[in-house]
């Protein structure tokens, strides 16, 4: 999921088959999926194959392809993303290398074709034309409203972030090599027709992009064609290539992917150090001294005996407080992903309605949109630092800037992405998830001992628009 940088406007949905120039702020063809809930959204996504089936025989493990021969399916598929879009899109100051490669598999190899600066469409459909090049369109979400709801829904249902790019490959063409992904990959075949290869993953479940080249990967597992409303699912590190095959004017295809750095070792990379330091508070084993001159011994083996020891200690300590603290990884997740996909001009994140009072009941929303963590106070300056309760959420994330890097225009001083929230004393913790655990809450049951404090915390998250009063 490539991350790169930038700023842009919203650009339509709808265009017919033999498109005129794409409008803004037009409606797609009507949705064959479900956007009732993130989990209906993926039911729909993959059917007809039942979600338990999805899980039990094929996610990080197998290929799925998924033929569908529906005429409303690939309509709906191919108001995603077109073609004949790229005209208007270039008008919006897309730049190469952060909006648009052009690039094309020469020999085995990826040849890049990228220009300096911004895209002028001319050259894009002179090197698309002649030299038969792919155009990667990156985080169409960017500017389609419809991927943006897909991808918004998507990333409640895993808990990550979800990231896509088009492309547009001309007929008898491939743009890249055989290679593998560190991500798991939905592919939504939009336009034309797609001939695929994949192989058996020389590293499965792989985290990191690696390009193989062709005497090392064998034959292939599966070879099929994808046509428009076709679905094709395959494991990070399943090797892959694809090209247009002859006779078809393009193919167009969006590749939605999920799960890159989302592993049991990434989140023990993320929860180990909070739990070393928790578990060194009780446990002195952990705050006894390390050997005289261990930092300067070319072999630390004699040392693996002890650190074995002491992640048992680690291991102990965590099955019987049963309190593991990932605060980075659920940070970043809601930093940078999606907000609400709600639709309409208007500013749904601005506070409005009745104001919480005592005897108000009141309701949390966008419940997948935020999270509580207990992390040290940032804003104490002291040795001593206490743990506070931060509730951090993504509505007022910017869509315009999904899945860029750092080159994010909305970054803090300190070069990192803005986080929005809220931060409450630790006494605030029952009471938060009182209100994140229950349909409705009264205010005057929250658990704090004050009236006063209840009204506070409820007026706090009314004015993040995190709860609506009933």
């Amino acid at each position: 999921m490539p991350k790169k940088g930038g700023k842009i406007a919203d650009v339509a949905k709808q265009t017919q088959a033999q498109c005129k120039k794409p409008r803004l702020d037009t409606a797609a063809s009507p949705s064959v999926l479900s956007f009732e809930s993130p989990e209906s959204l993926f039911r729909s996504l993959i059917s007809p194959v039942e979600e338990e089936e999805f899980f039990r025989d094929y996610w990080e493990q197998k290929p799925l392809l998924v033929e569908r021969n529906d005429v409303l399916v690939a309509a709906y598929y191919q108001s995603l993303f077109q073609l004949c879009q790229l005209q208007e899109l270039c008008s919006q100051g897309l730049r190469y290398g952060r909006d648009v490669n052009v690039c094309r598999c020469v020999s085995g190899k990826k040849k890049v074709l990228n220009k300096e600066g911004r895209v002028n469409y001319m050259q894009l459909k002179k090197d698309f034309e002649q030299k038969k090049a792919t155009i990667q369109f990156h985080q169409p979400q960017r500017f389609k409203e419809e991927l943006w709801k897909i991808q918004e829904k998507l990333e409640c249902y895993f808990g990550s972030l979800v990231g896509s790019n088009v492309y547009i490959t001309p007929q008898g063409s491939q743009g890249l090599p055989p290679h593998y992904d560190d991500v798991e990959v939905f592919i939504l075949q939009l336009e034309g027709e797609k001939h695929w290869r994949l192989y058996k993953p020389t590293v499965p479940l792989a985290r990191e992009y690696n390009v193989e080249p062709e005497d090392r990967i064998g034959s292939p597992t599966h070879e099929f064609t994808l046509k428009p409303g076709d679905l094709l699912y395959f494991p990070r590190g399943t090797i892959h290539q694809a090209d247009t095959p002859q006779g078809i004017s393009h193919s167009t295809h969006v590749t939605i992917s999920t799960y890159q750095n989302n592993s049991w070792g990434d989140f023990l990379l993320d929860a180990i150090p909070g739990l070393v330091f928790d578990t060194a508070k009780e446990d002195m084993a952990l705050r006894t001294s390390i050997p005289r001159q261990l930092l300067m011994q070319v072999n630390t083996a004699e040392c693996s005996k002890k650190l074995s020891s002491l992640l048992r200690r680690l291991a102990d300590s965590l099955e019987s407080s049963r309190e593991l603290r990932s605060s980075d990884m659920r940070k970043d997740f809601i930093t940078h992903r999606l907000p609400p996909c709600l639709g309409g001009d208007s500013d749904p994140f601005t506070p409005g309605g009745k104001l919480p009072k005592i005897d108000s009941k009141i309701r949390l929303q966008f419940r997948d949109h935020a999270i509580i963590t207990v992390e040290p106070d940032q804003e104490d300056a002291d040795e001593i630092r206490r743990d506070m309760v931060y509730v951090y959420h993504s509505l007022k994330n910017r869509r315009e800037t999904h899945m860029m890097g750092t080159e994010d225009d909305t970054a803090s001083e300190d070069g990192l992405a803005q986080t929005h929230g809220l931060r409450f004393p630790l006494s605030h913790l029952e009471a938060l998830k009182q209100i994140w655990s229950s349909s409705t809450v009264a205010v005057k049951e929250l658990k704090l001992t004050s009236d006063a404090e209840k009204e506070n915390l409820a007026l706090s998250l009314w004015t993040e628009c995190l709860i609506e009063v009933l």
